[in-house]
């Protein structure tokens, strides 16, 4: 909406409000109508920018980094692992298409393959040719894909090089392994040392705030610096200004991201209530610094790291006093006051984590609680090691040491929490509705009632968890890829290929109960195979591996808990195919049922073991259900079920629909993960009973 629209709505309504004469209304009308105008100008900006003509077009540009440029994760693109590639925001300077050069001050978001941009810092200025499109980030007025190499055509500042020296001189200090990429993170909010697979953790368990640079490390660190400021000034005055100084400072070395802001803005009023002797109120001090920091950036708003950090601090203000009372009257005050700020924070910041994630972790209370105590040792310790790293490494190095054992107690209780189910529920604005309605009616309707309905529905929506129950061969969802398991019993299971992500097929295997493989059958080295191996592997026990070893004829048999289980290997033979075609396929023979697994074999393959296919009752369908199926083969398996393990919306058109009529043609029960979520199947006497995790009466669920 233009700004000109905006302002003559907002002059409507501060007249209204100023009718009203009420001063809530009218602080709130005004405080509205502020960041609406400020937002719309900058929309109109990005919207008007001369970036704009440029779109779909290669140039040549210059431009000024803004943030440190961060590896992206890593990426699958159906079978291909793509290569790493590093974002960071900028601000375009100067575009130059050939024919003519423009100047101007767009902030743009920059990806390239580049290795060398690891080393660059903000205030940097760079060259390079990139392709220009159009941005979905609103805070940026472009998107550019670097074309080669990124130049840097200035030297960082001797102030920027000594802030990287801090971060760089706590990351050598830390060390390698979970708990010590966590120091980095608590202290500067520095996660590159952290894995994916570590991040993931961290989320499910609901401790990633705690390498999020927020409030709590602001009140660490001011405390500190007040603390020692005692012993250099008598004046409180020039404790405060020094202490202020040391906090301006914290922001350059930490960045300024949504959350740090906001706790600055919080730090310096009541910092500057507390130096002039006028009183301290975290309230005002908390709408002032969301006012603050959304006039200087209107699109930190819009940030779901500042949602949570503003919803956190109001829980902390407002509801954790009533959990601590509540807690008070049964159990002692010191236990009750460290349970009420995680339970407050977790309960204002409810709708938005579903929005975003989808889920809510019971066990993230606990864990907030287990790791709260070892919060501000690792933040002061850590921060002290930081700003002496580049002068005496060793004796940081020491310090990191001491507190470690901290940061992999943490690291393990991340660990554990993650391994529970979540409460899984629709993503934005319905589930954040969802949530939002339950916790008002907590909040306002009788405590009794609410309770016991809540009880009520997540007891029946837990009995209708996945898999709930004895299962013997289970498809994990796990996107566009392949993951599949073979019950053995007592917590073991065959597993025949990874999928291409580690997080969803380790997220599958834990569901499923699974701790030890026995057998690892990797069908061929494609990415939506293979990649997901790290997250297979993660506190699992594995025993032998099949992966380009074993050709047609190959045999082993493992024991399970219902008996025996045979495993023949079916394909490759010893000539020389495409990745597709040499896929292991293999047979597995128990009492209660037959499975086939193929990979991605296709009909050149599949023909050559066509005459000598049995029936079977489980077919876990070739190649995602694709159009390059051997008709013959099909209908000698002649399935009861068969399992397509595909993702939704995938770009290849799969399963394809001529597929799908073959199947049914030969009388199978056709599930697919897309549509069915998640399979898993009994069987008992070659009868099959099936069960998916997901379904239309499933809204809400436990996975």
């Amino acid at each position: 909406m233009a700004p000109w629209r905006i302002s003559l709505g907002a002059i409507c309504f501060v007249l209204l409000a100023l009718s009203q004469k009420k001063r809530r209304v009218i602080v709130l009308v005004i405080a509205l109508t502020l960041g609406s105008v400020v937002m719309s100008m900058r929309q109109q900006s990005l919207e008007s920018s001369a970036v704009a003509n440029y779109f779909q077009s290669t140039v040549e540009v210059k431009a000024l980094i803004t943030t440190d440029p961060q590896r992206t994760a890593k990426r699958v693109s159906g079978q291909i692992f793509l290569p790493p590639s590093f974002s960071f925001l900028a601000s375009l300077r100067q575009i130059d298409s050939g024919s003519e050069k423009f100047n101007l001050r767009t902030p743009v978001r920059i990806i390239t393959s580049d290795k060398s941009v690891v080393g660059l810092l903000p205030g940097q200025w760079i060259s390079l040719s990139a392709s220009v499109l159009e941005s979905k980030e609103a805070r940026t007025g472009a998107l550019l894909i670097a074309r080669g190499s990124v130049t840097a055509t200035t030297e960082a500042s001797s102030w920027a090089k000594s802030l990287a020296a801090i971060r760089l001189g706590l990351r050598n200090a830390s060390g390698s392994g979970d708990g010590a990429s966590l120091i980095p993170g608590m202290v500067l909010g520095d996660t590159s040392l952290q894995s994916d697979q570590f991040k993931s953790d961290m989320r499910r368990s609901g401790l990633t705030h705690l390498v999020a640079v927020s409030g709590a490390n602001f009140a660490i660190v001011s405390a500190f610096v007040l603390w020692c400021m005692q012993f250099l000034f008598r004046s409180m005055r020039f404790r405060i200004i020094a202490t202020a100084i040391a906090l301006i400072c914290f922001i350059a070395l930490v960045r300024p991201s949504p959350s740090v802001l906001r706790a600055a803005a919080m730090a310096a009023v009541l910092l500057i209530s507390y130096g002039t002797r006028r009183g301290a109120d975290s309230l005002p001090a908390l709408g002032f610094a969301i006012a603050l920091v959304v006039v200087g950036d209107p699109w930190q708003a819009r940030e779901p790291g500042f949602a949570l950090s503003v919803l956190a601090t109001a829980g902390l203000l407002l509801y954790a006093p009533r959990v601590t009372n509540f807690f008070a009257r049964g159990v002692p005050k010191l236990l009750a006051q460290a349970a009420a700020p995680p339970i407050a924070a977790m309960v204002f910041c409810a709708p938005v984590i579903v929005a975003l994630s989808g889920f809510l972790s019971p066990a993230s209370l606990f864990a907030n609680l287990f790791a709260a105590p070892a919060v501000a040792p690792i933040t002061i310790t850590g921060f002290i090691a930081a700003l002496i790293s580049p002068l005496f490494p060793q004796l940081s190095t020491l310090l990191i040491t001491c507190v470690k054992p901290l940061a992999i107690w943490i690291a393990w209780v991340a660990d554990w929490a993650a391994g529970y189910r979540v409460l899984t529920l629709q993503k934005g604005l319905i589930g954040f509705l969802v949530i939002a309605v339950v916790i008002a009616l907590f909040l306002l309707a009788p405590k009794r009632l609410v309770v016991t309905v809540v009880v009520l529905v997540l007891s029946l929506s837990y009995m209708q968890r996945f898999p709930a129950g004895q299962w013997q061969v289970a498809n994990c969802d796990i996107g566009q890829g392949d993951g599949a398991a073979i019950n053995l019993g007592n917590h073991r299971a065959i597993v025949i290929d990874t999928g291409p992500d580690p997080e969803l097929i380790d997220r599958c295997l834990k569901q499923l109960g699974v701790r030890e493989i026995p057998l690892l059958i990797i069908t061929h080295g494609h990415a939506d195979h293979i990649a997901g191996w790290p997250g297979v592997t993660k506190g699992r026990k594995i025993g032998l591996t099949w992966y380009q070893n074993v050709k047609r004829g190959a045999r082993a048999q493992l024991q399970s808990t219902q008996g025996p289980v045979d495993i023949e290997v079916l394909w490759p033979d010893s000539g020389s195919y495409d990745p597709n075609n040499s896929s292991i396929a293999v047979r597995i023979t128990t009492k209660d049922y037959t499975l086939f697994a193929g990979g991605d074999m296709e009909p050149l393959s599949q023909s050559m073991i066509a005459s000598t296919t049995r029936e079977v009752d489980i077919y876990k369908v070739c190649h995602h259900g694709s159009a390059y199926q051997d008709e013959i083969f099909t209908k000698a398996l002649s399935p009861q079920v068969a399992m397509i393990s595909v993702g939704a919306g995938n770009s290849y058109g799969h399963p394809a629909p001529a597929t799908l009529e073959l199947l049914e043609a030969t009388g199978a029960k056709v599930l697919r993960t897309d549509r069915d979520g998640a399979i898993a199947i009994s069987a008992r006497n070659h009868r099959l009973k099936v069960r998916t995790s997901r379904s239309k009466l499933t809204f809400l669920r436990w996975e």
